[in-house]
């Protein structure tokens, strides 16, 4: 698993362009990845793959779905704010604002057309494991503060979570260093 640092992380995947036996292990391989690590969902570029793949699975009751070359066709204006965590940004949760719907296309593995339209927690790991593909990380896409906080915890090899209005003191990654 490539972590937080690794210029890979940072780079576009390019487009898969042969389907086959190798790329359906690929993504087998994946799926074990995912679910050994209790994730949700997983990147090919997360393992230092450089083409678009995602595997999935956001309940366990849902069949692991892989998608070849996703597209977001399409994503709903309503919003919603949740925690994410990442399997390549290991003690670190964000809070996120992404859209609560979304509509992904692709191919399976065997290059047949995929369309997968998702609602809430399915659609967030979508767009979380195709910003992936594109080189965003969820820190990217979180608030200024707690991007600041998570890059201070990153540094400190400490962990991060956002503050919640229960929380009444700092937390050691929160503090200035003449606290700390």
């Amino acid at each position: 698993m490539r972590t937080f640092g690794d210029p890979v992380l940072k780079s576009r995947a390019t487009e898969v362009r042969t389907f086959g036996p190798e790329l359906e292990h690929e993504a087998q391989q994946m799926i074990s990845i995912m679910r050994d690590a209790l994730g949700v969902g997983l990147a090919a570029t997360q393992l230092g793959v450089m083409h678009r793949l995602l595997v999935f699975q956001a309940g366990l009751d849902a069949t692991p779905t892989a998608i070849v070359n996703p597209e977001l066709e399409w994503l709903s204006a309503e919003l919603a704010i949740a925690e994410e965590g990442c399997l390549s940004i290991p003690g670190v949760t964000v809070e996120v604002e992404r859209p609560l719907h979304a509509r992904v296309s692709g191919c399976d593995v065997h290059g047949q057309p995929l369309l997968v339209e998702a609602s809430g927690l399915e659609a967030r790991v979508l767009q979380h494991e195709i910003d992936h593909l594109d080189g965003v990380l969820t820190i990217d896409r979180t608030q200024p503060d707690q991007r600041k906080g998570a890059l201070r915890a990153l540094r400190q090899g400490e962990s991060y979570r956002p503050p919640t209005a229960d929380d009444d003191s700092p937390t050691e990654a929160d503090r200035a260093p003449e606290e700390a």
